[in-house]
């Protein structure tokens, strides 16, 4: 595969393959570790966590993206692992609830700065658009890979181990990653169109609310964290307490979103050949609506089983990679190449803001209120995302609804002739 014979994407592709499946055993032992010091409230406390972590990737990613191009990007990765590595180390040896929440901060702290300069990496690597594309497709595949297999294995080492060692393997796993980046030849960011860093920060916002595809865009990253929240949060007590299932079951229960996403995400790459991205996300937002009403059905009506659950958490995976896989094809369509950072950032930034409603609601209001409730709020989040999808985001975007410095191609001179090659922009579309 061509996409592969690129040393430095190899490279860069194996680090995020490492450092993901160490940030899967993370979540796993996160939430047990959340059970294992607030009992029946370890929702409350992973919500809390989980909040931490969206604020820090709101705040921090849009600046990290305004200073990248004055760093050299290499050391900055390799640092950030690091950082990353040491924090959790840390985390085993907390004894407190609130030491989750520090330990948490400095951690998702480092990974705001590192997601946005990765993203913007591979571009500059990756210049074919064809390549491009499918770089896309095995970044979401091996994310995919580690939703499914990093409960898989988590499973199998909790019936050896305490869930407080698998921290060690996340550790080991930054380190690992830190060592590919340092081996891999990243290119030093092109100088970008503004000078100062809150014009940076705050142009790819701004690129997002004037552009029709990426206001659909934002309300589908809504979509996403509506149904996502409910198994990223609320699986641990749903298996310990609804169902009445073991640590073990909690990762089995993970996994099976994961498969989902996997099945998906497999299928993706020769149907964004032939489907308009628009078609595929907004399809995505419907199983995703349809999803949430589902698990509201199964908690309303007393009826969760083993397999229910399976399933509906099956159909949240699947849902969530119909969104998220193509939204890089869409950002790099709508911007300059030199603004590809700023676009980045502003979509981890906006993507985490929708979290970050969403993972209180879940968090928070299923503690003191019920599943149910809490379900049921985060259905309504999710089918006002998807209309508000169909309503942004028109099937036939004209000239004036590209966006200012959209590129389609990674031609050179292209890159800096906005409105040069719009058919192609509306096929992105």
């Amino acid at each position: 595969m061509r996409l592969f014979a690129i040393r430095d994407y190899r490279r860069l592709f194996a680090a995020q393959v490492i450092a993901l499946f160490g940030t899967g055993l993370t979540t796993v032992a996160l939430g047990l570790l959340a059970y294992d010091l607030a009992g029946p409230r370890a929702g409350m406390v992973l919500g809390t966590a989980l909040t931490i972590k969206m604020v820090m990737y709101v705040v921090i990613a849009p600046l990290a993206a305004a200073y990248v191009d004055r760093l050299p990007r290499r050391r900055l990765l390799v640092l950030l692992d690091v950082v990353r590595g040491a924090v959790v180390l840390a985390l085993p040896l907390v004894t407190e609830v609130w030491h989750i929440y520090v330990l948490i901060g400095l951690l998702q702290a480092a990974s705001a700065a590192f997601t946005p300069t990765f993203q913007a990496v591979i571009p500059d690597i990756v210049t074919d658009e064809s390549a491009y594309t499918r770089a896309l497709s095995a970044s979401q595949v091996a994310s995919t890979m580690e939703s499914l297999l990093s409960p898989v294995l988590a499973a199998l080492a909790l019936t050896l181990i305490s869930f407080d060692r698998l921290f060690l393997g996340t550790s080991a796993g930054f380190l690992v990653s830190a060592l590919l980046v340092l081996a891999t030849r990243v290119p030093d960011a092109r100088p970008s169109a503004h000078t100062r860093a809150w014009d940076k920060a705050a142009s790819g916002i701004r690129t997002f609310f004037r552009t029709p595809r990426l206001r659909g865009v934002m309300a589908l990253n809504l979509v996403v964290a509506a149904a996502g929240s409910i198994v990223v949060v609320s699986t641990v007590n749903h298996v310990r307490d609804a169902l009445g299932g073991s640590q073990s079951d909690v990762a089995w229960m993970l996994a099976a979103s994961g498969t989902g996403t996997l099945v998906a995400a497999l299928a993706l790459p020769r149907v964004l050949d032939r489907i308009a991205a628009r078609t595929v996300m907004t399809t995505g937002a419907a199983v995703l609506v349809g999803a949430t009403a589902a698990a509201v059905s199964l908690s309303a009506l007393g009826l969760a089983t083993w397999t229910g659950t399976a399933v509906v958490w099956a159909a949240i995976g699947i849902g969530m990679a119909l969104v998220i896989t193509p939204t890089g094809k869409v950002l790099r369509a709508s911007v300059a190449r030199n603004a590809i950072p700023e676009a980045f950032a502003a979509q981890f930034s906006l993507s985490h803001l929708a979290w970050l409603i969403t993972y209180p609601v879940a968090g928070w209001l299923g503690t003191a209120a019920g599943t149910t409730p809490a379900w049921s709020v985060l259905a309504v989040l999710a089918s006002a995302g998807a209309a508000g999808a169909l309503l942004l985001w028109p099937r036939h975007e004209g000239p004036a609804g590209v966006g200012p410095g959209a590129v389609t191609t990674p031609v050179a001179p292209a890159l800096h002739a906005p409105g040069t090659d719009r058919s192609s922009l509306s096929k992105a579309a």
